[in-house]
């Protein structure tokens, strides 16, 4: 197993309170910056291993969103809408450049949003497995349609692990883990947990994962890819959520989506699934190397 590259963690004023990121620093420290944002219930340790094959290259910082592990505590509103402020405020504190934006999952839909509502603050984006949307079904309730995006994963915000082993054995049993565990892996899904033994339970609170998982499906956040003032490459995996053979986009999808006029360019990923195509080395070198070239310009 790989062991996590070091580290910081800092603070940033946002609204309500301090949003919690780690920063992974690059070798110069005049080097891009580059900013991560993870996924619905995820946090920053998501990253870890892109951070580790970064190597240095560039400045890598990952906030937990609002809601989420270190930032928790931080109260409502929430929404894609409110991560944009977040995201906007810890770009300031970054230094005076425009920043590289990077998503996961819905942090791709974060950071299309931020850069068209801040464009004097973000550069170049790279979307992985996230940031193009469709329509919500007209017939589906906000409750069933968060069953639609998200699955099992709700469900495990309103369970309880005696110690942190269950947590592990729970996360180890996930289909799209199951031959793909690490010791990154372990911390990020361990980054999760709040509360005392036998009680542990997911830090990430239902309110601001129901908001923010209905809140996708809002016109302004399926539009903005399609107004982008910067050039997008999506990376997008072969296989699902649950390491099924149909993954959240496919050739088809991505035609029906009608990316043409966009300044977004896709780029499948073999061989991964919407986990581990962030936090498995194919995918993760796959990311890292493509920062590095946008950083390049």
């Amino acid at each position: 197993m790989s062991p996590l590259a070091e580290y910081e963690e800092i603070e940033v004023p946002v609204r309500g309170g301090s949003l919690a990121a780690l920063r992974w620093p690059a070798a110069d420290p005049d080097a891009p910056v580059v900013v991560a944002l993870h996924g619905i219930t995820s946090n920053a340790l998501s990253w870890a291993a892109v951070a580790r094959l970064l190597d240095g290259r560039v400045t890598l910082v990952a906030p937990d969103l609002r809601g989420r592990a270190g930032s928790a505590r931080l109260p409502g509103p929430y929404g894609i809408a409110a991560h944009t402020d977040d995201i906007a405020a810890l770009a300031d504190t970054l230094g005076p450049g425009p920043v590289m934006l990077a998503g996961h999952s819905m942090g791709a839909f974060v950071a299309a949003l931020a850069a068209v509502r801040h464009p004097d603050r973000f550069g170049p984006l790279l979307l992985v497995d996230g940031g193009i949307g469709f329509p919500a079904p007209t017939h589906l309730t906000p409750d069933e349609l968060m069953t639609a995006v998200i699955g099992p994963a709700m469900d495990r915000l309103s369970m309880t692990f005696p110690d942190r082993a269950a947590y592990r054995a729970f996360w180890q049993a996930h289909p799209a883990f199951t031959d793909a565990w690490s010791d990154e892996v372990d911390a990020y899904i361990q980054r999760d947990l709040t509360g005392e033994e036998p009680e542990l339970r997911s830090s990430c609170r239902i309110e601001a994962i129901r908001t923010d998982g209905v809140g996708l499906f809002d016109e302004e956040v399926l539009s903005a890819v399609r107004k982008l003032p910067v050039d997008a490459t999506l990376l997008w995996a072969e296989r699902g959520l649950m390491n099924e053979e149909q993954g959240l986009y496919d050739e088809g999808r991505l035609a029906a989506a009608d990316l043409g006029g966009t300044r977004v360019e896709p780029v499948a990923v073999k061989d991964v699934n919407h986990y581990t195509v962030l936090t498995g080395d194919r995918g993760g070198r796959e990311i890292a190397d493509r920062l590095v070239a946008l950083a390049r310009g």
